[in-house]
């Protein structure tokens, strides 16, 4: 196995070789006190070709951060002591790394508020191990540029804030970098990309979710809401990014590339 919980992991020299991974496999940090779901998805994810690590606690996810670099966290939302929801918000304030939560809620309204404090996708239990493989690949996919962006790598400057799509920053006027989840960075580079035009909601969900299947339209509203209070003067009057009814969206400012 290449995986075990935090505390006691084999190194990751040894765990890809164990896994015959490259050095440049994905790392992924579960966290997940069910043994039988966090061994069924480390395995999968293992078979992948991904190297693994594993922590059961907010405690145990603080250790490993500091003591190793990840490529994607795999959240579970019901844990002892701190829960999922906030070791997810505390994560979002120190870093974008992607985090996919795993949730047992049923409600919308609990998946929504994953969403809101900074997850970049959930899943729902019980789920299948590959469509969580599948959505960790997509989520790496987009949190590291693409070949083709390479061709559209200058920067982008609206109201005098700039968007860097190689190193995927976005800086306000005064040049402080703001914090974005990979969905939010999707969708705002997508908007500066096409300022003055209506982007309807399946547009944006094909951006941030490429095509995987279950993800809810409402993400989209929570993630424009979320960009809404990072780069509006006032996120409940939007001047910037415009809810056109029935339509979608649309990004009214004037944008230059530098």
């Amino acid at each position: 196995m290449v995986h075990d919980r935090v505390g006691r992991s084999k190194s990751h020299n040894e765990a890809a070789g164990e896994a015959g991974a490259s050095p440049r496999s994905p790392r992924i940090l579960i966290v997940e006190d069910d043994a039988e779901i966090a061994g069924m998805l480390g395995e999968t994810l293992a078979e992948s070709g991904m190297i693994v690590e594993m922590a059961e606690s907010g405690a145990q996810t603080t250790a490993a951060m500091l003591g190793g670099k990840f490529d994607l966290v795999v959240l579970d939302v019901m844990l002892p002591g701190e829960d999922g929801l906030s070791i997810c918000r505390r994560l979002r304030s120190e870093t974008t790394i992607p985090i996919l939560m795993l949730t047992a809620l049923g409600e919308e309204v609990d998946r929504i508020v994953g969403l809101e404090i900074g997850a970049d996708d959930y899943v729902t239990k019980p789920f299948s191990a590959r469509e969580v493989t599948a959505r960790i690949r997509a989520l790496l996919r987009r949190a590291a540029y693409p070949a083709p962006e390479r061709n559209r790598s200058r920067l982008l400057r609206f109201n005098g804030w700039r968007l860097d799509p190689i190193r995927r920053q976005l800086h306000d006027p005064d040049n402080v970098r703001v914090a974005t989840t990979t969905h939010e960075f999707d969708l705002l580079l997508a908007f500066c990309r096409n300022p003055g035009r209506v982007l309807a909601r399946e547009q944006l969900l094909a951006v941030t979710h490429a095509g995987l299947a279950g993800p809810i339209e409402r993400s989209i509203d929570v993630h424009i809401s979320r960009i809404r209070q990072k780069i509006e003067q006032d996120a409940r009057d939007p001047v910037l990014l415009k809810t056109v009814r029935l339509g979608g969206y649309v990004f009214t400012a004037t944008v230059e590339e530098a």
